[in-house]
């Protein structure tokens, strides 16, 4: 996703109004749904690493997860500073973001990378993940990218930066979703990708309904948001069950 991309829907970004009690509501919802999914899904997570006597996380996944979760905190507390009429406020701890954006994208290849070269067996090398979690870094780092660029549009920069941590969450539901029915849905294109991706695309899906029912359009940025989290997704799971990448991908970690 492109500056001249968004830059192209920046004219029309305006037009949807005040923000009213409902609308603030529905971006709670939307916030304590990515809370329950990432503690549900990691917290089961390391439930299971430790009832399995795994061996320990490793040093870089830490760092990950401290830095994901201040991004969280932070989407939170600009959530309740807007909530609060704090809007200065909001604007100026929003600079935070821009340094955080890269680190996130930066720690989340990092930590995958090297979990892969922890983990790499000849016999079930599993790099082939690596295009999902490499997927879901692209997703965030043009949608929140783009929120960042956008934020003098209120209405595209607050849908973009619930749709880049929408998308990032799926990471937990997926764990989550997975424990609950992984084994039912089987193997495949399809089954990966809902098992992956059908829960945080569901609340993705929620916010243009609310947009319909509310403001009786889809906002340009919400548009060009979807397509591109739509179109990611389904390239990084065709490219999961590419034979040439599967050939591939343990080159990436020195194999």
């Amino acid at each position: 996703m492109t500056a001249e991309t968004i830059g192209d829907l920046a004219p029309r970004t305006g037009g949807f109004g005040p923000t009213d009690a409902r609308e603030r509501n529905f971006f709670l919802f939307l916030l304590a749904a990515i809370w329950i999914g990432v503690i549900g899904g990691f917290g089961t997570d390391i439930l299971d690493h430790i009832k399995t006597g795994a061996p320990a996380y490793l040093p870089m996944v830490h760092v990950h997860a401290a830095v994901f979760s201040a991004w969280l905190l932070l989407l939170s507390v600009q959530i309740f500073l807007i909530r609060a009429g704090h809007r200065a406020l909001h604007r100026r701890l929003g600079m935070a973001a821009a340094f955080m954006v890269p680190a996130m994208l930066t720690l989340g290849f990092a930590a995958a990378w090297a979990s892969h070269v922890a983990l790499y067996t000849p016999e079930a090398p599993r790099t082939a993940f690596f295009s999902i979690q490499l997927g879901s870094l692209l997703s965030f780092g043009g949608l929140a990218g783009a929120g960042l660029w956008l934020r003098k549009s209120p209405a595209g920069h607050k849908r973009l930066m619930l749709l880049s941590t929408l998308d990032l969450s799926s990471a937990g539901f997926g764990r989550l979703w997975d424990y609950a029915i992984g084994d039912v849905l089987g193997d495949g294109f399809w089954p990966l990708l809902i098992e992956i991706y059908s829960v945080s695309d569901l609340l993705v899906l929620a916010l243009g309904l609310h947009d319909l029912v509310r403001h009786r359009r889809l906002h340009p940025a919400y548009l060009a948001g979807v397509g591109w989290i739509f179109a990611i997704q389904l390239g990084d799971v065709g490219l999961y069950f590419s034979p040439a990448w599967r050939a591939f991908a343990p080159h990436l970690i020195g194999h």
